[in-house]
């Protein structure tokens, strides 16, 4: 028994030999890898995989659930707030950008019955301005209210004329048209400071803003175009023609248009003006519409030869 025993322990050695010897190639090399003892590391690796994003969430949740992180949390929201609503006072201060809106509402048929109107005011007998709740009506249910969009579009429109004026002319120039440009605005600007400087003195109590005066001094650039217009096409004279023509029209418009807001209620009715202050009121408004034509001559006669 115990020889058997022995036998068949020497036997079993072979089977094992020949197991070992079936996994080693002919050159002694291993055919396969032995991943017997893998298993268990990978599983260690994949379970400190797995940890690693849990310590991360809690060392997140830690520092979201600490109260001094939440107290600079709030604070820096709180500032940040605080900053946004001093901003917007203060721009709205400067520019008042609410109102802004109410001078581009505007449609195609105002904007074609305010051109027509600035052309050919003659016909037109009612210049109040529409109010709703005292408060005026949108420019595009009123041609009486004054409006942004036309004066832009014309200022715009009349340094891009400027610039074909004086292609043609064979003097155009980047340099040139920004010194046309610039000396329309700058002029512009003055205009308008030397009217609210006018109504400070005379202490004129009028409903007329600085964006109004902006828009009503804006509207002799359409009549500029037109001039600019006819002497490119036509010639010198068919420039003075037009222009004179609406010298005049925008003449007209201005004096009916402000004597409803810098003279009294009696002389807006047509009634006589009476009083020094009424008087110098009416002298202001004449003086604001005569100095459209020469603004309208002065930025455009040298661009017509």
């Amino acid at each position: 028994m115990d020889y058997n025993a022995t036998q068949s322990g020497f036997r079993q050695q072979p089977n094992m030999r020949q197991r070992n010897s079936s996994m080693e190639g002919p050159d002694g090399s291993q055919l396969f890898e032995d991943t017997s003892g893998a298993g268990p590391r990978t599983q260690s690796g994949y379970r400190n995989q797995q940890t690693e994003p849990q310590q991360a969430g809690f060392a997140g949740q830690s520092l979201l659930s600490d109260p001094m992180s939440n107290l600079a949390m709030a604070y820096g929201s709180s500032l940040a707030s605080q900053g946004k609503e001093m901003v917007d006072k203060n721009l709205d201060r400067f520019i008042p950008i609410s109102k802004l809106k109410y001078y581009f509402a505007v449609d195609t048929v105002y904007v074609g019955k305010k051109l027509g109107l600035l052309v050919f005011p003659y016909m037109h007998n009612n210049w109040e301005v529409s109010y709703q709740q005292d408060t005026p009506v949108a420019p595009r249910f009123d041609v009486n209210a004054p409006d942004l969009y036309i004066p832009a579009m014309s200022f715009i429109t009349y340094v891009l004329v400027a610039g074909v004026a004086l292609g043609t002319q064979n003097r155009f120039s980047p340099e040139l048209l920004g010194v046309q440009a610039s000396s329309a605005l700058v002029w512009l600007i003055m205009e308008v400071l030397a009217v609210l400087l006018s109504l400070y003195l005379v202490t004129v109590n009028t409903d007329l803003t600085t964006i109004d005066l902006l828009a009503f001094s804006g509207y002799k650039y359409v009549g500029m175009i037109v001039g600019l217009v006819a002497g490119l096409l036509f010639g010198r004279p068919a420039y003075y023609l037009s222009l004179l023509w609406c010298c005049a029209a925008i003449f007209v418009f201005t004096i009916r248009t402000l004597r409803l807001k810098l003279l009294s209620e009696a002389a807006a009715e047509g009634k006589l003006v009476r009083g020094t202050r009424n008087q110098l009121r009416m002298y202001l408004t004449m003086s604001i519409a005569a100095a459209q034509p020469i603004f309208m001559y002065w930025l455009t006669y040298h661009l017509i030869r």
